[in-house]
């Protein structure tokens, strides 16, 4: 099952992504679940399957508005250095643990929405990656328990500002500005994913390919980095963790590519669909004082 936030005429809903059709079954659930984060917390994803049986209404890709899949998670957690050939591009050396930031959820954007450049920045860089989101909340939750803990995953783009990125030892300054994270353009739930090992992430930018990789080149697995993560927070359903690159990143290679106004940059995962977005410049000004 293929499921969607999205927007309609100014009006959120949620719905299911059915090939070039939205089955609109928030009208529906609105009710009893004002989100999909209240259908998680509820526990009731098959109930989108029943609902959309019963009459719902059915639109065209282009008239909806692609939001970002949780667009109002309690927390957004992040994984650095997850991949050995991004971790050995970056000349950083092997970790016990992983590294844990965190992004703001007013951050997000959807799949085709534009993602924002700082007019201030000269540094704007993709990184693909796999998100997972929380179904079943926990603290504490053991790495072979993991699964019954996850909806779904989904495509997401870090986007980062990496000359805020640099300030200080501290990245979240330029992991969390607005519209740079993301997410989408759909949630594919856990059941239509028996093996993540076997899934490729591939990033493109302006058709070319800058990222590829599977999931069984993480460092820390899945299970690994829930459990871990569990461990100092609790979880609740909506979620999200993205759990981190692979090597490619505009900023390490030689010489930098940088995305800059209209280039096209994609997060394609195998069976979930693909993620695209277009950058543009913010129009808000600079920032005064700060270099």
């Amino acid at each position: 099952m293929k499921v969607i936030t999205f927007e309609r005429n100014g009006v959120p809903s949620y719905g299911l992504l059915k090939k070039d059709r939205v089955i609109d079954v928030g009208k529906q659930l609105a009710s009893r679940y004002a989100d999909l984060r209240s259908v998680l917390t509820a526990g009731a994803l098959q109930e989108l399957e029943r609902a959309a049986k019963e009459s719902a209404p059915s639109y065209q890709i282009n008239e909806i508005k692609f939001l970002p899949v949780i667009p109002n998670p309690t927390k957004i957690l992040c994984v650095g250095l997850n991949y050995v050939s991004h971790r050995t591009e970056t000349k950083r050396p092997e970790t016990k643990y992983p590294s844990i930031f965190t992004r703001f959820a007013d951050s997000q954007v959807g799949h085709e929405a534009p993602v924002l450049r700082p007019s201030f920045s000269s540094k704007f860089d993709y990184e693909g990656e796999l998100a997972v989101v929380i179904g079943r909340g926990g603290r504490h939750i053991s790495e072979k328990d993991v699964n019954a803990h996850i909806a779904g995953y989904s495509c997401y783009n870090d986007v980062t500002v990496r000359d805020w990125q640099r300030h200080t030892a501290q990245w979240t300054p330029g992991k969390t500005f607005p519209n740079t994270g993301a997410f989408g353009p759909c949630l594919l739930t856990s059941d239509e994913v028996p093996d993540l090992g076997v899934l490729t992430l591939t990033t493109r930018l302006n058709g070319d390919v800058m990222q590829q990789a599977p999931f069984s080149d993480l460092i820390f697995s899945v299970p690994v980095i829930v459990s871990y993560i569990s461990s100092f927070t609790p979880l609740y359903p909506g979620d999200v963790i993205a759990t981190g690159t692979p090597g490619g990143v505009g900023d390490r290679r030689e010489p930098p590519i940088y995305m800059k106004d209209g280039d096209v940059v994609e997060v394609e995962i195998d069976r979930i669909g693909t993620l695209r977005n277009v950058v543009q410049t913010d129009p808000q000004p600079g920032v005064l004082g700060v270099q």
